[in-house]
């Protein structure tokens, strides 16, 4: 009996395959991405991602002298909003996964010929509302959670919105031209938690286009 020898021809790979390998290499971006944000620091050590006070917290900063240890109260709020985005950030996993899950063929076609975040966008059009929903409540409780010693984010947070805006109530504050302000800091979070975890999970996708073996 005789036989040839050579190379042998892989069987080529199926739709079902493509398909499975592709909502595969999107389920590990997504949990690498989240979990690379949702450590200690995955926020605050993060220059690109790091949360800073709202911009409606500006007056704080201008006059930030007005304040007594109004510096030490910033880096300790600044400190704790992120605190609470990087615990609040893991609950995004099985909302992803879910919508991974539910592509359809033409959106796995659209997402393997698009552009190199196509399936981030995929997933930005198809989570957006459900993942800011699912987060307000997560990100609410987070602020309430003393991450930070023995001290929620809420707590830091008051005691320095709260000693501005008494000092800008002030009669001294008044001649000053000084403006209270509000914040919802649960919406403030919740927003910028999610502004880097697309970022983060478009990161992941580039570098599994850029390397298939990621």
């Amino acid at each position: 009996m005789t036989g040839t020898t050579g190379n042998v021809t892989p069987p080529p790979v199926t739709t079902e395959e493509n398909i499975a390998g592709l909502k595969s290499s999107l389920d590990f971006g997504i949990e690498k991405a989240v979990n690379l944000l949702g450590i200690e620091n995955g926020f605050y050590g993060n220059a690109l991602l790091k949360l800073m006070l709202p911009p409606e917290a500006q007056p704080v900063i201008d006059n930030i002298k007005l304040i007594p240890g109004g510096q030490e109260l910033v880096d300790k709020a600044i400190l704790a909003i992120n605190r609470s985005a990087e615990d609040a950030v893991k609950e995004a996993v099985p909302i992803f996964k879910t919508a991974i899950k539910n592509m359809t063929f033409s959106d796995v076609m659209n997402v393997l010929f698009g552009a190199e975040n196509a399936a981030t966008e995929y997933l930005r059009s198809n989570t957006l509302s459900q993942l800011t929903a699912a987060f307000a409540p997560i990100v609410s409780e987070s602020l309430a959670k003393p991450l930070l010693g023995n001290v929620s984010t809420n707590e830091t947070w008051n005691l320095l919105s709260n000693g501005y805006n008494n000092i800008a109530a002030s009669p001294i504050g008044m001649i000053a031209g000084l403006k209270t302000f509000n914040v919802n800091l649960e919406q403030y979070v919740t927003q910028k938690a999610l502004e880097a975890l697309f970022i983060k999970v478009a990161e992941q996708e580039k570098a599994i286009r850029t390397n298939p073996v990621e």
